[in-house]
């Protein structure tokens, strides 16, 4: 019997460098701590209670706040995931109709289900270059609002898990200027806002709830997380009770020193960490120039084209679609050849996620593994272009919330074109549903689901872990 603690501690001795979240990197220089079990209490005398803050986390909290320009700022011990549940409950009734980006994180559509919601989907474009999604448009939540003025709430990830950002102060203006709340899930930019050259955050952006994953680009441990309030749109008292209702009552004590410290560290060492951060990212991507087959998603070439949405520099996006490998296989080389784990694989692209507690060697490293496997590949500029996830607009026939509580049967995946689904399925990473419950299934998905397969991708949320049979609605 293996132990995963065990198991831990020996991959800890192994040579594997962590291009990937949380965002701490195990980089124990920045992160010097005593061991977690010495700081382990529970709401003792002295040390207040984060469900009834009056003292220390409190004070903590809003040094947070002030940090990011918040009215008010939560620790979040149970994820970005409870940040989401907890702001979708505080902003709609039961039945609602709400308007959300379709390449949301899984953790919206439980709100969605839990509450009852009608959902409408904003489909993001698809940049044909490089087959990744862009950003939300102004424009396109204001023709949906102006359709459909029972809109109780708008919520759009920004940025995206490549890094995409979108006009969040445009898009803000527009929905305020219907008296209703926006909602970010800037999960992947915790980061944002400490220097000029990263975008700005969604909380000076306008937005009036926005959630932080601190433990994915920020020196912090996983789950934790950060949810800011601004504004008189949401009932603040209704998200303190929804973070009641959401979060542990047993809140670790390690976990908030943890949200805490990394708080410290941004606001004493955060100007010296982002300078040498960015100086380290920039030249990375310049020698990036020197690939001839493999190419790295360029955010300053981006800014040249002036392209219609802003790019997030710390996410490295390798693409391989002009060479003779796919990204798995580029996926596969680095963590075999080279020790380098990597955040995700896509079947034309790499994604390696950075953070200010990269070190130099760490870029180094990554930049001399993709000049070799550059040397020793060909050019090959392959037609098909494959996005991460579904985009296209799947008929709603029956809220998620209906879908899943009627009768389910299981069919074989190739008989199920025109069934209403009655289960998720998602790639994982990121967690974004291809198919939610309640949609009707087509022909185009199931082909993808198959070629997501059949490219060795993870395909998560079917009961059936074979992705042979499929739930969908029966008839009663």
């Amino acid at each position: 019997m293996e132990y995963l603690y065990d198991k831990l501690i020996k991959y800890r001795e192994e040579d594997i460098y962590p291009m990937h979240m949380p965002g701490h990197k195990r980089n124990l220089e920045l992160m010097d701590m005593v061991n977690p079990y010495a700081i382990d209490i529970t709401e003792i005398d002295g040390f207040d209670n984060l469900h009834d803050a009056e003292e220390i986390l409190l004070d903590n909290m809003e040094e947070a706040a002030q940090l990011y320009h918040a009215e008010h700022t939560h620790y979040l011990i149970n994820g970005s995931t409870s940040g989401l549940l907890v702001s979708i409950a505080a902003c709609t009734k039961k039945g609602d109709t709400v308007l959300v980006a379709r390449n949301c994180h899984k953790a919206v559509y439980h709100a969605i289900f839990l509450n009852e919601l009608v959902p409408i989907y904003l489909y993001p474009e698809v940049d044909d270059d490089y087959g990744i999604h862009k950003g939300i448009t102004p424009e396109q939540v204001k023709k949906e609002l102006e359709e459909n003025p029972d809109i109780k709430m708008v919520l759009l990830t920004s940025p995206t898990y490549e890094g995409i950002v979108s006009d969040i102060r445009e898009i803000a203006s527009v929905v305020h200027s219907y008296n209703i709340p926006l909602i970010v899930d800037e999960a992947h930019g915790a980061h944002l806002g400490f220097s000029k050259d990263f975008p700005e955050n969604s909380v000076t952006c306008g937005a009036d709830l926005v959630i932080h994953s601190v433990h994915k680009t920020l020196p912090a441990f996983t789950q934790t997380a950060l949810l800011h309030s601004n504004g008189s749109l949401v009932d603040y008292d209704k998200i303190k009770m929804y973070l009641q209702i959401y979060q542990t009552s047993s809140p670790s004590y390690v976990l908030m020193s943890g949200i805490s410290n990394c708080i410290r560290i941004i606001k004493e060492q955060g100007r010296q960490l982002f300078e040498e951060y960015y100086q380290n990212l920039r030249e990375f991507y310049q020698a990036c120039n020197k690939l001839k087959h493999l190419e790295v998603y360029q955010p300053i070439k981006l800014q040249e084209e002036k392209r219609p949405f802003a790019f997030d520099p710390s996410k490295i996006l390798i693409f391989t679609h002009h060479s003779s490998i796919n990204g798995i296989e580029l996926y596969e080389m680095l963590l075999n050849r080279y020790r380098i784990q990597c955040e995700m694989v896509s079947k034309n692209y790499v994604l390696a996620m950075t953070s200010l507690a990269d070190t130099k060697e760490g870029f180094n490293r990554l930049l001399a593994a993709l000049l070799d496997i550059d040397r020793n590949i060909s050019r090959e500029n392959k037609q098909e272009q494959t996005t991460l996830f579904y985009v296209t607009d799947l008929r709603l026939a029956l809220t998620p919330y209906e879908a899943y509580n009627l009768r389910k049967e299981s069919i074989i995946i190739d008989e199920s074109i025109g069934n209403i689904a009655a289960e998720y399925i998602y790639l994982y990473p990121p967690g974004i549903p291809l198919v939610v419950p309640g949609e009707e299934i087509t022909k185009e998905i199931i082909s993808r689901i198959k070629e997501y397969k059949k490219a060795g991708l993870h395909i998560k949320g079917m009961k059936d872990h074979d992705n042979e049979t499929i739930l969908v609605v029966g008839e009663e």
